[in-house]
Parts: C-alpha cells; sequence; structure tokens
C-alpha cells in the first residue's frame, strides 16, 4: 500500500471527509463501496492496457493491506479467544 506524502494526503482530504460524513449518518454497504471503488476507477479512465494493469495491482495491493492491517489482527484475537484450529 503506497503511505503518500503528506501533501497528497491533504490534496486528498475531501475523500477522506465525504465518507466520515456518510457514516455517520450510516454504516457504507458492501456494494455501495463497490460502487465508490468503480466510480473511482473510471473517473480515472484507464484507456489501455497498461493502465488497466495498473488500477488491477492497485486494487491488489489495496485487498492485501486490508487483510494485513485489518483481518490478519482480527484473526489473531479469535485464535487467542477461540484457540487455534
Amino acid at each position: 500500500m503506497p503511505y503518500i506524502s503528506e501533501q497528497n494526503r491533504k490534496e486528498l482530504m475531501w475523500v477522506n471527509q465525504a465518507l466520515e460524513d456518510v457514516n455517520k449518518c450510516r454504516k457504507i454497504s458492501a456494494g455501495e463501496l463497490q460502487y465508490i471503488i468503480a466510480v473511482a476507477i473510471k473517473h480515472i479512465g484507464p484507456e489501455n492496457y497498461q493502465d488497466m494493469n495498473d488500477v488491477m495491482g492497485a486494487l491488489a495491493g489495496a485487498q492485501m493491506e486490508f487483510y494485513r492491517r485489518t483481518v490478519a489482527p482480527y484473526e489473531d484475537t479469535k485464535i487467542v479467544l477461540n484457540g487455534d484450529v
């Protein structure tokens, strides 16, 4: 997962703010998350195979980062609570 510069984070802060605003009202569903991702990709506008491959790589990287930072620690907690396989 790319840990972008502080300046780039500031420029993209509106994304965080928009998602926080929605989350204050209700939790975003998995379908809505997929919609948000699809719209973001559409606006990037991959035009050739290299662009498309770059987008697929970014999605794969995001999935791996989600697993590493969120799913794996959750599973580790459940192993402690319930025992290992």
